[in-house]
């Protein structure tokens, strides 16, 4: 969030304009090639914390270092630095994802990961709701580089919680050498029957959503919206529905299976999205933007709960950190590089026609699904 929605706010009020604020979405490269380092988080065990832990330490340490540092970038002068900096921020950000999705892979069984993965959703939204709606509340009352001094703080959090968590135990030994580590995640995934459907489809699933949330704090404050409003209505809204999305989520896939909950749920996300569109014709109106972030937010958290169980499930836990990653560096993919044309995208259509075009984008991941039940038996996994 903090070089996602949080820099885009940084440079809008810094003048620059859609094009320059979509491109960079760039900076978060690193999320798409995560998976090319992540064989090393597997083998290598860095500090005496463990296999996991250690990892984990390393790249919250990293993280608090380098958003003190972007604090001290002018936003208005120095692009390339600022971009830089974001860079090694989304660097140390994608490593602890990497070792996060194999922690939770690590400890939890096939059965708890619908439950488990809307947890996830749960903490992963609190988070979110600290480095987007906290941030522009504070930088309303403050300078944005006092607030990226919170925002470099809070990673104590994360520092302390992994200091107390367990180590998780292994049922297989990891890999004993780094060929190992790199080789065999790889060619036990791609020896399965539809590896390709599945990638394919971890790419698609979420583009259209991806691609429209990308824009919505320059949306919402092109519209007219101030920024307390968008931290406390807009954001604080997203977060307590996400929450509840993702806590019915996981309920609802235990009685409806992943295969029926994926088709469901995508769908309801993708028509939740037109409800931007309306919002850009009516203009800055409070109300109707607390309901479509509700309604948004709430089919998001399902989605996404369905999602990450799904991807999990695919994972061999001997090999768990490089396989999420590869799946997970898909998430990046429309995230990263597709999302650096919203701008454009933006201003070509305009904001009503902007997210009609999300919501089309929607249908490949959704049609993939038929060809996913065939080759893919994603029920008998639940």
């Amino acid at each position: 969030m903090l070089i996602g929605q949080t820099l885009k706010a940084v440079l809008t009020e810094a003048g620059h304009d859609l094009k320059t604020i979509g491109f960079f979405s760039l900076v978060g490269l690193p999320y798409t090639w995560k998976f090319i380092w992540s064989p090393v988080m597997d083998w290598f065990v860095p500090m005496r914390l463990g296999r996991r832990r250690s990892w984990l330490f390393l790249t919250q340490v990293g993280l608090a270092a380098t958003i003190f540092a972007i604090s001290f970038v002018n936003p208005k002068t120095d692009l390339a630095l600022l971009a830089g900096v974001a860079i090694l921020i989304a660097f140390f950000s994608a490593s602890q994802d990497i070792v996060v999705d194999a922690y939770r892979r690590d400890v939890l069984s096939d059965l708890q990961l619908g439950i488990g993965s809307s947890l996830y959703v749960i903490g992963y939204r609190g988070a979110l709701l600290a480095t987007g709606a906290g941030a522009l509340i504070i930088a309303d009352h403050i300078s944005w580089r006092e607030t990226y001094w919170i925002m470099s703080a809070l990673m104590l959090v994360g520092i302390i919680t992994t200091l107390l968590a367990p180590e998780p135990k292994l049922e297989a030994p990891p890999p004993k050498t780094l060929r190992e580590s790199v080789v065999e995640p790889f060619k036990e995934f791609f020896k399965r029957d539809g590896a390709i459907v599945v990638l394919a489809f971890v790419l698609l699933y979420k583009i259209g959503e991806q691609m429209a949330s990308e824009m919505y704090t320059t949306f919402l404050l092109k519209t007219g919206f101030t920024k307390t409003e968008i931290g406390t209505v807009a954001k604080l809204v997203a977060l307590w529905a996400m929450m509840a999305g993702g806590v019915v989520g996981g309920i609802l896939i235990i009685r409806l299976k992943t295969y029926r909950s994926l088709w469901i749920f995508g769908i309801l996300q993708a028509l939740a999205i037109l409800l931007f569109s309306v919002l850009a014709m009516i203009g800055p109106s409070v109300p109707f933007l607390a309901f479509a972030m509700a309604t948004e937010n709430f089919a998001s958290g399902m989605a996404t709960t369905a999602y990450l169980a799904f991807m999990a499930m695919q994972t061999n836990r001997r090999f768990s950190a490089t396989q999420y990653a590869l799946l997970a560096s898909l998430i990046g993919v429309p995230r990263t590089i597709c999302a650096a044309s919203t701008g454009v995208l933006a201003e070509l259509l305009g904001w009503p026609g902007f997210f009609i075009a999300c919501t089309i984008f929607t249908i490949p991941g959704l049609l993939l699904l038929f060809t996913l039940k065939k080759f893919v038996d994603v029920d008998a996994n639940t």
